[in-house]
């Protein structure tokens, strides 16, 4: 036997009871997270063993001499039929010790799991990637170079609700309505014919709770009836970037310039009903999204961006100190943006620098991603400092020069940046990353500014001591269901329904309405699927990058699969928990 199992027998031996039943929630609720060093190819079996005998030793049937002889032991039920002729009050009673002492042992971890808080300031790996091997960088430019305060939001959402009223000819009241700053979260889908925004999970299921029409909750039976259940079939889902189009009828808002416009839609939806309006959900949808483009294609927003930077421009320093320490180890660095050259270059100026074009070796704007990466037809266009766009073929991408829309097999025609040796950096998951990774073999790092804000969010104690129990009680529900007697089952229903309470109390932490960014539940959102999928690395801010040195290799965690053993020593992504991880230098928080 492995020494652990060693213990566990002589424990049963001596009818240690309560040991007993701190080795037993050690065993399954928190197996997953704490480290077991015993690796035996048998453990799993043996595992199951004492599982049986643990139980059984409550009811004074087994001892440590009897699991030496249960080696063969296959069916787990005849290892629990000694509880089936116990008293409803007895199987009542037991089930309550195991959970109080289970609580108990939760809660004496909790110091121990606080102190493994996760830095704000890792790059998390999903996909194994060295530095070394990258010789090429590429950046987006909003939200990856320039970050911008909520002040931009509001901004965007009053001269967006302005045009529908001037323009669309919505109602005067609408001007009633303000930007709500902690309302809605990226990722979420919307229904543009039932005007439904909701969270959806990586298996394309709702998660009820998270269904609003206009600003309030829709109840989950309601929900249920509408959609025969909580599954949104594929052909319903958005299509490959996220918009409902060619028959979807979903939109994914993935960029962080969404957030104004899910609540515009919110708002714009509440006044209709509180005034009972009747409307027309797509038109809605349509009158929007147009005012919402209006506000950057017409150059609203940049102009205002631009007579006040300080006001809506953040994090320069640290972009800054990013691009010199790549400049100065020789790295090529380029620059492709949707965004036109004149509020680049004003938000450049204020956050790198008047040289900043120095640092490029390439810079093109109005690049109309995430057509870029795919129409071939679109031939690239020089333009002046002063926006004068010049008629000459391109023959090559030069350093100094400002070059407009194109596309990527061009860029990769005249650059010869090809493959893994590219690493690029962008906000948005689809427009800026989904191709470069599926059909272009580059790198890909998605920044992720509400990182910062959910981490420091697990890292509380109030969260931790959630989690830790809420994953301590799953684990008594899942081991425990199978007492299929009404007391028992009186017992596990009730911790059901403690388990669903801390579920949503775990999802208010995040965000009132919608919860987390990555978690619907236990279950990733269909935001972190997609993140998973077409982000090698991700991270809050580029700033995240000077923490490590140009040899370093980023390794994802091995999480184990389903019909994995959870019992090897979890991985952790280097620098994730708050210790030092670079001999040099330590990590910091903001």
């Amino acid at each position: 036997m492995t020494p652990l199992s060693l213990y566990l027998c002589s424990l049963l031996n001596n009818n240690n009871k309560k040991k007993l039943l701190i080795c037993y929630n050690y065993l399954h609720t928190h197996r997953t997270s704490l480290h077991l060093v015993d690796r035996a190819p048998q453990k799993t079996r043996l595992v199951r063993l004492l599982d049986m005998n643990i139980r059984a030793v409550f009811r004074g049937r087994v001892t440590g001499k009897v699991l030496a002889q249960q080696s063969g032991a296959r069916n787990y039920r005849e290892a629990t039929m000694c509880t089936s002729s116990a008293s409803g009050q007895d199987m009542t009673n037991w089930l309550w010790s195991i959970y109080n002492e289970t609580k108990k042992q939760t809660e004496a971890l909790i110091p121990v799991i606080s102190k493994n808080s996760v830095n704000p300031n890792t790059v998390f790996a999903n996909n194994e990637m060295s530095l070394h091997d990258i010789e090429i960088y590429g950046f987006d430019y909003d939200y990856t170079l320039a970050f911008y305060s909520r002040h931009l939001h509001t901004l965007i959402f009053n001269i967006a609700r302005d045009i529908l009223i001037q323009e669309h000819r919505y109602p005067e009241g609408l001007r009633e309505y303000e930007y709500i700053p902690n309302f809605v979260v990226r990722g979420l889908h919307y229904d543009v014919q039932k005007a439904l925004l909701m969270k959806i999970d990586a298996f394309h299921y709702i998660q009820l709770g998270t269904v609003y029409r206009g600003l309030h909750p829709v109840p989950d039976k309601e929900v249920i009836a509408m959609y025969d259940g909580c599954h949104v079939p594929l052909e319903n889902m958005s299509d490959f970037y996220g918009k409902s189009s060619h028959g979807h009828t979903m939109k994914q808002f993935m960029d962080i310039f969404s957030l104004p416009e899910m609540n515009l839609l919110c708002c714009v939806n509440d006044y209709f009903m509180k005034h009972n309006i009747d409307y027309e959900p797509v038109h809605l949808y349509k009158d929007v999204k147009a005012a919402i483009g209006d506000v950057h294609v017409k150059g609203i927003m940049y102009r205002a961006v631009e007579a006040d930077m300080e006001n809506y421009i953040s994090y320069g320093e640290q972009t800054h100190a990013v691009l010199n320490k790549l400049y100065e180890d020789g790295k090529k660095m380029f620059l492709i943006t949707n965004s036109p050259f004149d509020f680049v270059d004003r938000g450049m100026i204020y956050i790198v620098g008047k040289d900043w074009r120095d640092l490029f070796d390439i810079v093109i704007v109005q690049a109309d991603k995430p057509g870029f990466f795919n129409d071939r037809r679109k031939p690239f266009r020089r333009v002046t400092d002063k926006g004068v766009l010049h008629w000459d073929r391109i023959h090559k991408l030069e350093k100094g020069k400002i070059y407009k829309q194109g596309n990527l097999y061009e860029f990769l025609r005249l650059t010869g940046w090809r493959g893994s040796k590219v690493l690029y950096f962008g906000d948005h998951i689809y427009s800026d990353l989904a191709d470069l990774t599926l059909k272009h073999g580059w790198r890909t790092g998605a920044i992720i500014p509400e990182l910062r804000k959910e981490i420091k969010i697990m890292n509380t104690e109030q969260y931790v001591h959630l989690m830790t129990w809420l994953q301590g009680l799953t684990g008594l529900i899942e081991h425990m269901q199978v007492h299929r007697d009404p007391a028992s089952q009186a017992v596990v229903q009730e911790w059901i329904k403690e388990r669903e309470a801390m579920r949503s109390q775990t999802k208010d932490i995040f965000n009132s309405q919608f919860g987390s960014l990555f978690r619907t539940y236990h279950n990733p959102t269909y935001f972190s699927r997609r993140l998973s999928r077409f982000a090698d690395i991700y991270m809050a801010s580029l700033s995240c990058l000077l923490n490590y040195d140009f040899q370093h290799t980023f390794f994802p965690r091995r999480t184990p699969l389903q019909h994995e053993s959870p019992f090897w020593p979890e991985q952790t992504s280097a620098g994730a928990l708050k210790m030092p991880f670079i001999p040099h230098r330590t990590t910091t928080e903001e």
